[in-house]
């Protein structure tokens, strides 16, 4: 019996779709590119989504070395789905990320936050959120600009997160928990 030969773009006979769809990310994509929910998504940040990020990393910077922390906008990869995120900020132990080359889990970082964007608002409001929680992420700060508003998200469980703090109207402290015991002030974002 033989086997039909496979034409171009047929994918049908992969054995591993998950692994193949995440090689391609990472091989060929190219670095700032995600996937999300199986759709391959490049990322283009704008200058304002990149300064709301650095007014939050900045914040954050003094009680990450004290705790032996960093923070980057390194590769999540969600075993089991077809998602590879990459956050724009994450906050994981200093000394795992520098022996770890390729992707973190979510549930090895201690904080990952998304700034939304006009294109991908929704995604962070939803899928992400749902998904962080359900890999384990212990907190989940979502800085919505279309909103003007941030919220935190933590305690994860398998359905997404259990305890949602906010929307805090821009301006607000937002209080993250230990290990960061930190108000960060939101009214430059």
């Amino acid at each position: 019996m033989s086997t039909a030969p496979q034409l171009p773009g047929d994918y049908s006979t992969v054995s591993d779709p998950e692994r193949a769809l995440k090689y391609a990310i990472q091989h060929v994509a190219g670095d700032r590119a995600e996937i999300i929910e199986g759709v391959i998504t490049p990322m283009s940040p704008t200058w304002a989504h990149e300064s709301a990020a650095e007014v939050i990393r900045r914040q954050l910077t003094p009680r990450l070395d004290a705790l032996g922390l960093v923070s980057g906008a390194g590769n999540l990869d969600l075993p089991g789905s077809e998602n590879w995120f990459i956050p724009d900020l994450a906050v994981v132990p200093a000394d795992l990320a520098a022996k770890t080359e390729g992707a973190l889990l979510p549930d090895q970082t201690l904080l990952v936050m998304e700034v939304s964007s006009p294109s991908n608002g929704e995604t962070d409001r939803t899928v992400k959120r749902r998904r962080y929680g359900q890999y384990g992420a212990p907190l989940y700060l979502l800085v919505d600009r279309q909103n003007r508003a941030c919220t935190l998200f933590s305690e994860p469980t398998r359905l997404g997160y259990a305890v949602e703090d906010g929307p805090h109207a821009f301006g607000t402290p937002v209080r993250l928990p230990e290990p960061f015991d930190l108000d960060l002030d939101t009214s430059r974002l």
